[in-house]
C-alpha cells in the first residue's frame, strides 16, 4: 500500500497547487516524476517497483489505452474533415521526418543496428502535449496552433503503433509473420468499429434510453469492453482503443460530449499514476549507465529531430514564425513512448535494455524541459499577438 499512499499524497498536493502550476513553470507531471524518482527502490526505497514487474506494464497499458480512447473521442471524422490542413502537414510529412531523424541519431550515437534504430525512432516519434498544457489549454494562444498540436498528438500515437509492432516483430525474430500481425491489427480495427457502433444502435432503439446520470458511462463501458475483448482474443488493444474512440465520436457525438469531462479525469488519473511509476524506473544507476552518446542522442531527439521536421513540414504555410517555432519545440515525449519502450523491454530482442534506457532518458528529459517551458512560450505568444486578432485553424 506504500505506492497508493505516495500516489494519494502526491495527488492531494497536485490538486492544492494546480492553480499555481497554470501560472508558473511548475508542472504536475514533473511533480509526479520527481516523487517517483525519490520514492524508488534505488533512492529512498519506499517502493520496490521495477520495469520487469507486471504491475508496471499493466498500469502503463491501461494509461495508454485510456489516452488513445479519449484522443480518438476528440478526433471524429466530422472534426477532422473541418480543419485538417495544418495537422495534416505535421502528420503526413513532419512525423515521418521525425522518425527518420531520430532513427539516424540512434544509429550514429546510440550504438544500435538499423532495425533497432528504426524501432526506437518509431517509439519516440509520437508527441504528448499534455506535458505542454499551457499551450493547448490557454485561450490566448492562437487557435490554429492549439488545434495543430491537439490533432497531431491525438493521432500520432495510433499511427506509430503499427510501425512499432512490425519493427519489434522483425527485431525479435529477424523475420515477419505478416499473416499473424495483420490479423491482430485488423481485429483491433474491426472491434474498434463494431463495439461502439453496436452500442449506439442499441441505445437508439425504443427499448433503451440513457439517463443523464448514466450517459457518461456509456463510452466508458464501450472502452472497457474493448479492452477485455482484445485481451481474450489477442487483437491489438491500442488500435482498438483509438479506432473505438473515433467511431464513438463519429456515430454518437452526444455520448462523446457527455463523456468528455469524465473521460478527461479518468485519463488524467491513469497518466499521473503512470508518471509516478515511470519516475521510479529512472534510477540513479540507470542514469549513471548512460554514456555520452546516449545523452547526446536524447538531446538531439528533442532539439533537432522534431524541430527540423516540423519546420520543413510547415514551410510556406499560413502560420506566423512564432507559431511555427512553438509547434516545432512542443513535441514532448509521453505515455505512448513509455509504453512502447516497455513493450520493447518485455521482448526478447538483443538491444531491448539499450532501447529502453535511451527511451527513459529521452522521455524524462522531454517531460522536464517541455513542462517547464510551456508557460514561458505561451506568454511569449500572447504578448506578440495583437488584441482582437482571430484566426482559423
Amino acid at each position: 500500500m506504500a505506492i497508493v499512499l505516495i500516489f494519494s499524497i502526491s495527488l492531494a498536493v497536485a490538486v492544492l497547487v494546480s492553480q499555481l502550476t497554470q501560472r508558473t513553470v511548475l508542472s504536475t507531471a514533473v511533480l509526479f516524476l520527481i516523487v517517483g524518482f525519490l520514492a524508488g527502490p534505488k533512492v529512498l526505497g519506499l517502493t520496490t517497483l521495477t520495469a520487469h514487474q507486471p504491475t508496471v506494464h499493466e498500469l502503463a497499458t491501461l494509461a495508454l489505452f485510456s489516452v488513445l480512447f479519449t484522443d480518438g473521442m476528440e478526433a471524429g471524422l466530422n472534426e477532422l474533415r473541418g480543419a485538417w490542413r495544418l495537422p495534416g502537414r505535421a502528420l503526413i510529412l513532419g512525423m515521418p521526418l521525425t522518425f527518420i531523424g531520430i532513427s539516424l541519431l540512434a544509429k550514429w550515437l546510440g550504438g544500435l543496428g538499423w532495425t533497432e534504430a528504426f524501432l526506437i525512432g518509431a517509439v519516440l516519434s509520437p508527441t504528448d502535449p499534455v506535458f505542454a498544457a499551457a499551450i493547448v489549454g490557454r485561450a490566448g494562444v492562437p487557435a490554429r496552433l492549439r488545434h495543430l498540436l491537439n490533432v497531431e498528438s491525438g493521432l500520432n500515437d495510433g499511427l506509430a503503433l503499427p510501425v512499432v509492432v512490425i519493427l519489434l516483430a522483425v527485431s525479435a525474430t529477424g523475420r515477419l509473420n505478416p499473416t499473424r500481425l495483420a490479423i491482430d491489427l485488423l481485429a483491433g480495427v474491426a472491434l474498434g468499429v463494431a463495439v461502439p457502433y453496436i452500442f449506439t444502435r442499441l441505445e437508439r432503439t425504443k427499448l433503451f434510453s440513457s439517463s443523464a446520470l448514466y450517459e457518461p458511462l456509456g463510452p466508458f463501458s464501450v472502452g472497457l469492453a474493448l479492452l477485455a475483448i482484445c485481451s481474450v482474443t489477442g487483437a491489438n488493444e491500442f488500435l482498438a482503443a483509438f479506432v473505438g474512440g473515433m467511431t464513438m465520436a463519429t456515430v454518437n457525438p452526444a455520448a462523446r460530449d457527455a463523456f468528455h469531462r469524465f473521460g478527461e479525469l479518468i485519463t488524467e488519473l491513469f497518466k499521473l499514476a503512470a508518471v509516478l511509476a515511470f519516475g521510479e524506473l529512472v534510477t540513479p544507476s540507470l542514469l549513471a549507465g548512460v554514456d555520452i552518446g546516449g545523452w547526446i542522442f536524447a538531446v538531439g531527439a528533442i532539439v533537432l529531430a522534431r524541430p527540423i521536421a516540423i519546420f520543413i513540414s510547415l514551410h510556406r504555410s499560413s502560420m506566423a514564425w512564432r507559431e511555427q517555432v512553438s509547434a516545432a519545440w512542443f513535441g514532448p515525449k509521453g505515455f505512448a513512448s513509455v509504453v512502447y519502450g516497455l513493450l520493447v523491454l518485455a521482448s526478447s530482442i538483443h538491444s531491448a535494455n539499450r532501447i529502453f534506457t535511451l527511451t527513459v532518458v529521452t522521455v524524462a528529459l522531454s517531460m522536464i524541459v517541455h513542462s517547464s517551458s510551456d508557460i514561458i512560450v505561451a506568454r511569449w505568444l500572447e504578448k506578440d499577438r495583437p488584441s482582437g486578432t482571430a484566426e482559423t485553424p
